[in-house]
Parts: structure tokens; sequence; C-alpha cells
């Protein structure tokens, strides 16, 4: 990896998005006809499934977000599951559009035979997180991962501009606590290349884990992911 400016993690910020997935009254009417919160005392609150009487948030299980998806509650929405909140993304412009592609690319082109390069598809985190990152390196193939979603990454990659806040928040330790050790975001916002790596405990955390340090990487440096040492990612052909 090319030398670039070690960053502390990011400081604690507001998400702006992705938002959570408000639901209407009839849709909370059909979730308790499906029996979703059997044996569960919950309320609907400014669209928000909470606990009565508590105001927090209901938490979502991995078997009861795809529930909804076979009900059609998602329809053509992009969501992901983060911590049992379902979380509605936003619609994608075409500079990220382009990154994503050019992104695929660029890694594609390192990793070869007994790697799957994926692109917008879920990774099980556990229980209650099923996130789908920009693009995400697992090892095998893709008829390996025809009953079960991969459970882990090589490596992970968000492009971020109006996501940076979660990306470089919650979603860094989401998946520091997966056990992801490679986590790139690349920011359309400063036209830079964020490494995150070392994932350790983090007091504090969404997810009890945390990368330290951060590196940020210019469009002139080479990045040279963890599972391919003898390789080298131009940052320049990974921005627009």
């Amino acid at each position: 990896m090319a030398t670039a400016d070690l960053l502390p993690p990011p400081p604690a910020a507001p998400r702006r998005d992705p938002s959570p997935r408000l639901w209407s009254e009839a849709e909370f009417a059909r979730m308790r006809q499906l029996g979703l919160f059997a044996g569960r005392d919950v309320e609907l609150t400014a669209g928000v499934v909470c606990e009565r009487g508590t105001g927090r948030p209901f938490v979502f299980t991995r078997k009861e977000y795809y529930a909804l998806g076979d009900n059609h509650f998602f329809r053509d929405r992009r969501v992901q599951l983060i911590g049992g909140a379902i979380l509605q993304e936003s619609p994608m412009n075409p500079p990220h559009a382009v990154v994503v592609r050019l992104v695929t690319k660029a890694i594609e082109r390192v990793f070869g035979y007994g790697y799957d390069v994926r692109v917008q598809l879920p990774i099980d985190l556990g229980l209650t997180s099923e996130p789908e990152p920009d693009v995400a390196v697992v090892s095998g193939s893709p008829r390996d991962y025809l009953v079960d979603h991969p459970k882990t990454a090589l490596l992970v990659i968000e492009v971020s501009e109006s996501t940076i806040e979660a990306d470089t928040h919650e979603k860094a330790s989401l998946y520091a606590s997966g056990g992801i050790a490679d986590y790139w975001v690349v920011d359309l916002t400063t036209d830079r290349v964020l490494v995150f790596r070392s994932p350790k405990p983090e007091i504090g955390s969404a997810f009890g884990q945390n990368y330290a340090p951060v590196s940020a990487h210019g469009r002139d440096d080479a990045l040279t992911p963890l599972a391919a040492p003898n390789a080298r990612v131009l940052v320049g052909d990974l921005l627009p």
C-alpha cells in the first residue's frame, strides 16, 4: 500500500442516509396478521415499530426480514437489515453507479479464479444484520452460495456520498464485528479512498468493534488488498 495520511477513527455523527423504513398503519396491521410480533407487545410510533411504552425500536431478525420480503413489503425498494433495523436506500445517482462499475472492474482484475466479486449482494453477519455492500470479495465461486449467503468477506468496499456518515460509523463497526479485516470506503465527497483495517473491540461503537487507524489515499496512490498481497489497485481507477 502506498504511504498515506493516517486518520483517527471518524468522530461520531448522526446518520443522514440510509434512513429507517417507515411503515403505514395498514402495513403494521398486515405484519400482525402474519404473526410477526407473536408474544411481543409493540406499537407503531411515527412509522416505526416500537416496543410498547418504551420507545425502543423493534429488533427485526433475518427470519422476520425475509418474511417481509416474501410478502412483498419492500416491492422495488432497496433495503438492508443492519442491527435489527430495516434501512431504506436512496435511489442511486449516476456518479455512484459509475463508481460501483469502476470498482468492480478494478477488483475483478486483481481477484481471479477462486474468488467471487459480488456487487450489492447480501452478507450474513448474524441474527439481525444482512448488509448488501456495493462490492465484496468472497472466496469460492457463485455456486458455493446457493444455500446460504457468505458469512464473511475478504474485502468489502462501499461507495459513499450521502451515506458517508453511516459507512464510516455504523457500517465500519458492523464489518469490524463481522471479522472483515479489509474495508474500503470510496468517498466521493473528498475524492479519496479510506482504508479501514485492524478491527478491535471499541466501547461505545455501534457493534462493539471498530477499526484503527484509518488511512486516507488520494488519486495517485496505490492500494494492496490484504487478500492479494502481490497486487496493486490504483486509487485513480476507483474514482470517477
